[in-house]
């Protein structure tokens, strides 16, 4: 049982670890995000903590291999099992997240250590899910020679942090991009999650950001990330919201080509039968709302 857990460096004082781009299994370990850390010069902030307590005991050996300085504090960016399940390994250092985020891992901790226990067996031994202490406030840090910029968004989940820092133009978009994988939406809300792309997309021109490091998939440069996530989500709405105006059920639906554009992503068709099962009885009512009575 061992993630064998390699930082890459990706900029200045910033490494990462990445996980699979799939769906949880038992293969990769449940391990499907990427966690990340920065060696300020005043002390390492690490951003995310894997799915198990495993994964946090292995992500702190690996980070001390790297530096010498003093972990500050550990960011959890959203409610989701494998942004914060690690929390276990860091007792003696905060851990913080969005209140919001909080509310959700305090709500459905033990579902999530359920459902990762069937699906990944014993890489969860000994897990126990381990909310973030403290309350994270939008703000800006500035440690060492880096300034960090917390921001919180909604649409992924319904509080999503995102952490700007300003000296290397790293953003860690957390749940909010996807890259060459398929967006989960369980916490989702469409129309949020594109608005808050169409920020990112805006502070991308404005140069507050060059590279993207999101939690699933592949780090890059400019909105290549930011393009798909938003891309699939309207295709996605869109095909809900036709399919439901003609009637069609959710059976036959699941059956559906998704574009070739997006056809050898990650995760694919897991992610969208599970979107399709969750919101396509939604698109189904406002389709009956909307149907106008006949005139007599």
């Amino acid at each position: 049982l061992d993630y064998r857990l390699v930082p890459r460096h990706i900029a200045e004082d910033t490494w990462i670890i990445e996980g699979a781009v799939e769906d949880f299994s038992r293969g990769n370990g449940c391990n499907i995000i990427n966690t990340a850390f920065i060696a300020t010069g005043a002390g390492v902030v690490v951003i995310n903590t894997g799915p198990s307590r495993l994964y946090g005991e292995q992500q702190r050996r690996a980070i001390a291999q790297v530096t010498k300085e003093p972990v500050l504090q550990v960011l959890n960016l959203n409610q989701h099992p494998d942004y914060f399940l690690g929390n276990q390994a860091w007792p003696d250092r905060p851990t913080q997240a969005l209140a919001g985020s909080i509310a959700g891992m305090v709500a459905e901790g033990a579902a999530y250590d359920d459902n990762l226990y069937r699906l990944c067996g014993d890489w969860m031994r000994g897990t126990k899910a381990t909310p973030a202490r403290e309350t994270l406030a939008p703000q800006a840090l500035k440690l060492g020679r880096h300034v960090l910029e917390l921001r919180r968004f909604t649409g992924h989940t319904s509080d999503d942090l995102v952490v700007i820092d300003r000296h290397t133009g790293v953003l860690f978009a957390g749940g909010l991009v996807f890259a060459d994988r398929v967006p989960t939406t369980p916490h989702a809300d469409p129309d949020q999650w594109l608005a808050s792309l169409q920020t990112l997309e805006q502070w991308y021109d404005r140069g507050e950001f060059k590279h993207v490091v999101p939690s699933h998939g592949p780090t890059h440069e400019g909105v290549l990330g930011i393009a798909q996530t938003r891309d699939w989500l309207s295709w996605l709405v869109t095909l809900m919201r036709d399919n439901a105006e003609r009637g069609v059920d959710l059976s036959e639906l699941l059956r559906v080509r998704v574009p070739t554009r997006c056809a050898d992503w990650g995760a694919q068709p897991a992610e969208l039968h599970r979107s399709l099962a969750q919101w396509y009885p939604q698109a189904e009512q406002q389709a009956l709302k909307d149907v106008k009575p006949p005139l007599h």
